[in-house]
């Protein structure tokens, strides 16, 4: 009688009154809890050092970030181009696109003195634009 007692202890199990079947209490001086209690009490600060770490060097982490963006960026449009030249007769279809362009630009501002002025004409629109009256 007496070992079915302290298995059915072991189980965690301790029989009510009818014949149910309630949990047995957890001890409150576990030893696990002497270890887990701090470790929560770390893990629960985690957001608010991490808020503070941002705040204190929040210049600093935005000029990381647009440093690391930038290294992608010029990775993708590295492989990007890799991937067009890897394509037979694109790479040369380009280079004459841009070379007819190229001569284009020439024939239609760059030949004649007037179409030289009309395209300064033009940049210093731009530039009044873009910087203002004053520069």
């Amino acid at each position: 009688m007496e070992s079915q007692e302290s298995t059915k202890q072991d189980l965690g199990i301790k029989l009510g009154s009818g014949g149910q079947i309630e949990k047995k209490a957890p001890s409150t001086d576990s030893p696990w809890r002497e270890w887990v209690e701090p470790v929560m009490e770390v893990v629960a600060k985690v957001p608010d050092y991490i808020g503070q770490f941002y705040t204190e060097n929040k210049q600093f982490l935005i000029v990381i970030g647009l440093f690391v963006l930038g290294i992608i960026t010029v990775k993708i449009t590295l492989a990007v181009l890799d991937a067009v030249n890897d394509i037979p007769l694109l790479a040369p279809l380009l280079e004459l696109v841009g070379i007819g362009y190229t001569a284009w630009f020439v024939w239609r501002y760059l030949l004649k003195s007037e179409t030289r002025r009309e395209l300064l004409a033009e940049f210093e629109a731009i530039k009044t634009q873009v910087f203002g009256d004053k520069a």
